[in-house]
């Protein structure tokens, strides 16, 4: 292979090589794909028809479960395909489209899950100008914002990453693309243009990190001084969920990429790979409505019309 124009296809890392484990992970990634659609989308439905949530913290989660169906669909689709039909390749084009949107998708949610630490900031340090600093227009473009960088961030890096020669083959150690895999296959120096992009996106992403730490300091010690029980169990309702769910996404991706080569494998790799790009879409509906009554109400009241619905068109049709 000359170079990267001459590559019509990859191969992806498959998970088993055995057909009764491929047909098991099919089922797997079937039923946790099912799981994140209808966690998710039960969220974005009970938060669209509910009055009572159309606040700035209910827009900011609605959005992130968009996001969140947008990047597992971005890669788990494939991979049950690919465990279904014993398959493990995926077209130069296909696999570029794999990185362009999933590197959307992940980075507009860094940047929603930052938002919301400074909406939760607000909310419980300053409550007074909540409604002046988080109107309906500003969370529209402070959301615009963060799909918008994160559009222009995954634009970047995709070009730039597909620019680089490839000569070292075309077989990733990965069962999705990703860029780190890709640049492997490059022997050239042009691929360090890449990697200065990617120290400078560490840079920015470890900046938004600094930034939710020291919004949830302030917002701890703020909520020590609430002198009610009660005011501080609700304020803590509000913002435990979103801790845990930015706490699984920075964890994950630091142990997927920093951790010591000496206990790297392919194996592990895959491993840590799937907890870090498919669980967090999955669980993060289940840990924010765990402990959020608003949403469990919502919720309960979607799931109580849908259900009375249909009886009572029964029971109409009945009387005709």
């Amino acid at each position: 292979m000359s170079n990267g124009s001459s590559i019509t296809e990859f191969l992806l890392l498959a998970f088993a090589d055995t057909r009764e484990l491929q047909l098991l992970h099919f089922w797997l990634f079937l039923g946790i794909y099912l799981a994140a659609l209808l966690g998710n989308g039960l969220i974005i439905t009970a938060i669209a028809c509910d009055h009572h949530l159309h606040t700035p913290m209910y827009f900011f989660l609605l959005n992130l479960s968009l996001l969140d169906l947008g990047s597992i669909s971005t890669t788990l689709p494939k991979a049950m395909e690919n465990s279904l039909w014993d398959n493990r390749h995926i077209s130069y084009l296909g696999c570029a489209c794999q990185i362009l949107f999933f590197l959307f998708f992940i980075s507009a949610e860094f940047s929603l899950l930052t938002i919301m630490s400074y909406d939760r900031y607000i909310a419980i340090c300053r409550p007074l100008h909540y409604g002046t600093l988080l109107g309906s227009r500003a969370c529209v473009h402070i959301a615009a914002a963060a799909w918008g960088t994160g559009f222009l961030y995954a634009v970047l890096h995709t070009a730039n990453t597909f620019s680089v020669p490839l000569y070292q083959g075309n077989t990733l150690d990965q069962f999705f693309c990703e860029i780190p895999q890709i640049l492997k296959l490059s022997c050239s120096d042009s691929y360090l243009r890449e990697v200065g992009l990617i120290m400078v996106s560490a840079c920015l992403g470890f900046g938004c990190f600094v930034f939710i730490v020291v919004s949830y300091v302030q917002i701890l010690r703020a909520v020590l001084r609430i002198p009610a029980e009660q005011g501080r169990h609700k304020a803590f309702s509000m913002c435990l969920p979103h801790l845990a769910v930015v706490s699984l996404f920075i964890s994950t991706a630091i142990f997927a990429y920093l951790k010591p080569l000496s206990i790297s494998s392919p194996s592990l790799d895959l491993v840590v790979s799937f907890l870090y790009w498919v669980v967090p879409p999955a669980v993060n509906p289940l840990i924010y409505s765990m402990r959020n009554q608003e949403l469990k109400d919502a919720l309960r009241k979607l799931t109580t019309r849908c259900y009375s619905e249909p009886i009572n068109s029964s029971s109409s049709s009945k009387q005709l």
